[in-house]
């Protein structure tokens, strides 16, 4: 790629002078990353933030480069959209509220109503903007995908809270209800996820599609797998579990792990996920696509909290204390044959991304523990709930 984009033009013209790309959420994981990669194309960069306290305590981070515009505002206002987009070819909207915090509001107004006004600014202003790539999230599925031994592929379906408090986890296979067995979920699974995270991400993805679809404008949705690396907010208690459980371990505490341990995700590092963003956003096939982005692979989170206290020397076991979230997955697997065949694979395998992230974090300095206050928070609004039997480590 040489700085120029290969998409399609909203206008239908060619673009002819450099590209200026907008990353909404731009100082934080992701975003920040998807603006070192298109730096490294060439393209002139805009930061749109907000420096949410919870995630960014102290201010703008470093790693925003002096020579990116730095807009400091807030989604959900219309001003600071009009700022931001004025003079923009491309936009990343990764800007978003997400985790398993309790608030309701907040989440349909950042993600659905921001995502929202974004669109009704471009069109009221007629905002000469060529392509937009939004990150959605697998959070969006019912479930993963299935397989039954003698019944074959099936869609999990969320599993109800009566089932989960009588401590069964496990997905069913909706003929026989025996466990079954994950296999890669591809993109033709059911949307519907049934936490209002889930839900705010369903809504802006459905905004976006819906809107290139009638505008003509190109747009892109992705659904990350849960994404870590360097830059993963030390500071925030309820979202990042490689960054939850560090912080705990190296504060001498063991990580919580919900249900049983066994449930598992697809974990993808950042820098792979931030090459996927370069890719269909300067590739025309991806016009209007909605793609995961992930390994392939996925690991047990119990397993998970293990490894992580052996690489950082810690000889402590995860509390496994017999809790579940409802409207949680037990498993995701991504199928990322579609992006595949644009040319994505992911370079960074977990054992490797895992001593990078470890590499990162200790050279923060004295990292605080933040999750047993938003623990005892979770659990007094039910967002944490208890199996009626107890699951020891």
């Amino acid at each position: 790629m040489n700085g120029q984009l290969r998409a399609a033009a909203y206008d239908g013209t060619s673009m002819t002078r450099q590209t200026t790309a907008l990353v909404t959420g731009g100082a934080g994981l992701i975003g920040s990353h998807i603006v070192d990669a298109a730096r490294a194309e060439g393209w002139q960069l805009r930061v749109l933030d907000s420096l949410e306290r919870q995630t960014h305590p102290n201010g703008r981070p470093a790693w925003i480069p002096d020579d990116v515009e730095f807009v400091h505002g807030d989604v959900r206002n219309r001003r600071d959209w009009e700022r931001a987009l004025d003079g923009v070819d491309i936009v990343f909207h990764e800007a978003a509220y997400g985790g398993y915090m309790p608030e309701i509001a907040k989440f349909i107004h950042v993600n659905a109503y921001g995502t929202a006004l974004m669109l009704e600014t471009i069109r009221n202003r007629n905002l000469p903007i060529r392509k937009i790539v939004m990150a959605s999230s697998q959070a969006v599925y019912n479930e993963g995908a299935y397989g039954c031994a003698e019944h074959g592929h099936f869609y999990g379906q969320t599993r109800p809270v009566a089932q989960l408090e009588r401590g069964e986890y496990d997905v069913q296979c909706p003929i026989c209800e025996m466990p079954s067995t994950p296999v890669p979920t591809d993109e033709a699974a059911p949307m519907g996820g049934e936490n209002v995270y889930a839900i705010s991400k369903a809504d802006q993805e459905r905004l976006l599609i819906s809107f290139g679809r009638a505008t003509g404008l190109p747009v892109v949705a992705l659904r990350y797998s849960c994404t870590y690396g360097p830059r993963q907010s030390i500071f925030n208690p309820y979202t990042g579990v490689i960054a939850i459980f560090c912080t705990r371990l190296m504060n001498d505490v063991p990580p919580v792990v919900y249900e049983d341990g066994r449930q598992s995700r697809d974990l993808v590092f950042v820098e792979d996920v931030a090459r996927a963003n370069i890719l269909v956003a300067t590739d025309d096939r991806a016009n209007g696509g909605v793609y995961n982005v992930g390994t392939g692979n996925a690991v047990e989170i119990g397993t998970l909290a293990r490894t992580l206290a052996t690489q950082l020397g810690k000889d402590i076991e995860p509390r496994i204390p017999g809790e579940f979230r409802p409207g949680e997955m037990r498993a995701l697997i991504s199928d990322i044959s579609q992006i595949r065949q644009l040319g994505f694979a992911p370079k960074v395998d977990l054992a490797t991304g895992v001593d990078r992230y470890l590499e990162w974090i200790a050279e923060q300095g004295d990292v605080g523990e933040y999750f047993s206050n938003a623990e005892k928070r979770l659990r007094k609004r039910n967002v944490v709930r208890k199996s009626s039997e107890r699951t020891s480590a």
